[in-house]
């Protein structure tokens, strides 16, 4: 039986019916008998996380527990995400859940990639000399994307400039994206001026990446959730004079990027998962306009990872508020129905 939606499409801003049959979604009125399932309110593209990394039982240890990563990217779920993208995993999604009915939509990046030559390296990062191989080898395996680790040690020297813009072309070359984790000054830049796909982080970014990754058409993903949570934690650290000079330019690009005309990205970095909505929340407090954060968690992060939105056709994942989150963000805590793959999970 097809699914039947009546209310205010987003973006448009138009009151339409749309229908599901199957996956897709069509406004033309369809011969089957149909159940309607939403009648009034606003309908949204399914929210999105472009930056999460479920999985882990702990922050403090990583590991991967393919039972954990199960609860995790259910509560994304059970929140009206039904799109993510992982810019690094500790493990393998277990077999069969990818294509599962009511599993958000996933897009990895396998695992991080750290230069060898780094300072400091983690035991979840992959560490190699030959980067570019490597970045290649993930891309090609995990949905196009790799995940560069630009720096780690925030103060100390990050991976060089030629060697982040031989990866990039060579992943470019291969058809894949860089995602490019950046906490450092200069970090940012060389990953800015390598023409990397998405900045993820960015602290402390020089006000020339700006135009750098305008140029590029490469994203901004800030994660402010994570560093906001960090903050007070990082408040009595021997360091956290820099760090927090650093968050406070992140917070300040945000808003100088989207002016530039750089696509913002909603994704959390954080616990607890499903919290897209407190992302959108800081993007706006750091200057976005209320429209641009809620599509920075909907239809803009679906067009970016080519996810086609609530058009003719379209990908049936459908999240229904009460009022417009466009005016109301705080709304996208409390959908009152969530449609996935085309069937209705709330």
């Amino acid at each position: 039986m097809a699914l039947h939606l009546r209310g205010t499409v987003l973006p448009s801003g138009i009151p339409r019916d749309l229908w599901i049959l199957g996956d897709r979604i069509t406004f033309d009125r369809p011969s089957a008998e149909a159940d309607t399932v939403a009648d009034g309110g606003y309908l949204l593209p399914g929210l999105v996380d472009v930056h999460t990394h479920p999985g882990s039982p702990s922050e403090d240890e990583p590991a991967f527990d393919p039972d954990v990563f199960v609860e995790q990217i259910a509560a994304h779920r059970d929140a009206g995400t039904t799109a993510l993208r992982f810019p690094g995993l500790l493990g393998e999604i277990p077999d069969g859940l990818r294509d599962a009915a009511d599993a958000p939509r996933m897009i990895t990046a396998g695992r991080w990639l750290a230069w060898a030559g780094l300072s400091k390296s983690a035991d979840f990062h992959t560490v190699t000399d030959d980067l570019v191989t490597a970045a290649v080898a993930e891309a090609k395996a995990h949905d196009g994307w790799c995940k560069l680790m630009g720096d780690w040690d925030f103060e100390a020297a990050p991976v060089p400039y030629d060697i982040l813009r031989a990866v990039t072309d060579a992943v470019h070359a291969a058809g894949g994206r860089v995602a490019a984790h950046c906490q450092s000054a200069q970090g940012v830049l060389n990953a800015a001026r390598a023409g990397v796909d998405s900045i993820e982080h960015g602290m402390g970014m020089p006000e020339e990446c700006v135009e750098l990754m305008a140029a590029h058409g490469a994203v901004y993903v800030p994660t402010l959730t994570a560093f906001a949570r960090s903050a007070p934690r990082i408040k009595d650290n021997p360091r956290g004079r820099l760090w927090h000079a650093g968050h406070r330019i992140m917070i300040q690009r945000v808003r100088e990027a989207h002016d530039a005309g750089v696509t913002v990205l909603a994704g959390t970095d954080s616990t607890p998962f499903g919290n897209v909505a407190t992302e959108v929340e800081h993007l706006i407090a750091a200057g976005l306009p209320a429209d641009v954060a809620v599509g920075a968690a909907s239809w803009a992060a679906r067009e970016f990872l080519g996810l086609p939105g609530l058009v003719e056709g379209g990908l049936a994942d459908v999240t229904v508020y009460d009022v417009d989150p466009r005016r109301e963000p705080g709304v996208l805590r409390h959908p009152r129905r969530i449609v996935l793959r085309g069937r209705v999970v709330r």
